[in-house]
């Protein structure tokens, strides 16, 4: 896939690129195909998987052969219309999908996109967004376990509610990871470290100052994890 890099620190050794399909994915150094200059706006191409980019090249220092082919060409071949646009074609902000703004395209985005992602950032809007239809998901799942159980007579005869508990169970296991993804992203977002989440472990105290760090604004400029996510002023 083709995309654009947004940020890469050289000494972390960390960066971001956006991917011709409008997603954001995270590389290392250690996913670079060759020791090359990543600065903001170089086009790559590279692998895609799991949000992580891999293979990561520079189309501009990979392919000398491709530009001599080019220059090479006939001027008219150049000129041509339809060849143009799709060998200049630009990955940057103007040219990408529109990232959610609405609640629920947060809240989905974090059970699909982002499923297993712990790098980047999330801004406070999609933190609550995810929280709050999460909430209502496992009321919903609550509800349906209950009325089963009572369907069965679960509850008259001194039962544990099995299908209630079940459902429970599963829920909470199928949203561990994008909520833990969640809550280090929103760390990430205020510039602190991801391993502030394991605090949750604290009884009461460590649930509490996740939700003063949840309430806290958007760091207003790019950090070591990312840019300012969008549709943030800044």
């Amino acid at each position: 896939m083709r995309g654009e890099v947004l940020h890469y620190d050289e000494d972390q050794g960390f960066g971001f690129i956006t991917g011709a399909d409008g997603n954001r994915y995270t590389f290392t150094r250690e996913n670079l195909r060759r020791q090359t200059a990543m600065t903001k706006g170089t086009v790559v191409e590279f692998q895609p998987g799991g949000g992580q980019a891999r293979d990561v090249f520079s189309i501009a220092a990979a392919s000398p052969v491709a530009d001599a082919a080019l220059s090479a060409a006939p001027a008219h071949a150049a000129a041509t219309p339809s060849a143009a646009p799709s060998q200049a074609q630009h990955f940057g902000r103007s040219s990408e999908p529109a990232e959610p703004s609405d609640l629920w395209g947060y809240f989905w985005r974090g059970l699909t996109q982002n499923y297993f992602n712990f790098a980047g950032r999330a801004r406070r809007k999609e933190y609550w967004s995810y929280c709050l239809f999460w909430t209502i998901a496992l009321l919903v799942v609550v509800g349906i376990g209950v009325f089963a159980d009572s369907e069965m007579g679960n509850f008259d005869n001194a039962e544990i509610p099995a299908v209630t508990v079940g459902l429970f169970g599963v829920f909470l296991l199928a949203t561990f990871l994008p909520g833990l993804g969640m809550i280090v992203r929103r760390l990430h977002d205020l510039g602190l470290t991801g391993w502030l989440c394991l605090l949750i472990l604290i009884p009461t105290f460590g649930s509490l100052i996740i939700l003063v760090f949840a309430l806290i604004p958007t760091q207003g400029r790019e950090n070591q994890w990312g840019p300012v996510p969008a549709g943030v002023r800044v």
